[in-house]
C-alpha cells in the first residue's frame, strides 16, 4: 500500500501535540501551507526533512526510501536554534541558489526605491521653485 506523505506528517504533528501556527513559524511558511501539505499525497523530501528537524522527529522510519537514520541524527537542534540560524537551508542542496536569487531581487528592489525617492525629491524641489 502506498503511503500518503501529508497524512503521515499530519499524524506525527498531531501525536506530538504541536500547534500548527508554531510549525508554520518554525518552517517559515504560513498556516495555509502547512494544511496544504497535509492534503498532498507526495511531499518534497526537503519539506519532510525540514519538518523532521523542527519536530525533532526521525522521518527515516516512515520514509526509508527518502532518508537514512544519519540524515536526522546529525541535525537535531533545539527549537531556539532555529531562531538564530537556519541550518536546514544550508543542508538541502540547491537552497543557496534561491537565497542568492532572493537577495539579488531585494537589492534590485532597494535600488528602485532609492531611485524613486530621489526622483520624488527632485520633483518636490522643482515644485517649490
Amino acid at each position: 500500500m502506498e503511503s500518503h506523505h501529508g497524512r503521515i506528517v499530519e499524524l506525527t504533528i498531531r501525536k506530538k501535540g504541536l500547534n500548527i501556527s508554531e510549525i508554520a513559524r518554525l518552517t517559515h511558511v504560513n498556516r495555509r501551507s502547512v494544511y496544504n501539505w497535509f492534503n498532498q499525497k507526495y511531499l518534497k523530501p526537503e519539506i519532510i526533512y525540514r519538518l523532521g528537524i523542527v519536530l525533532k522527529h526521525d522521518f527515516s522510519v516512515e520514509f526509508p526510501d527518502l532518508f537514512s537514520k544519519q540524515d536526522f541524527l546529525k541535525n537535531h537542534k533545539t527549537v531556539n536554534d532555529f531562531n538564530n540560524t537556519d541550518p536546514v537551508s544550508e543542508e538541502i542542496p540547491g537552497n543557496h541558489i534561491w537565497k542568492d536569487r532572493y537577495i539579488s531581487l531585494l537589492e534590485n528592489y532597494n535600488k528602485l526605491l532609492i531611485s524613486y525617492a530621489k526622483r520624488e525629491d527632485a520633483l518636490q524641489g522643482i515644485m517649490r521653485d
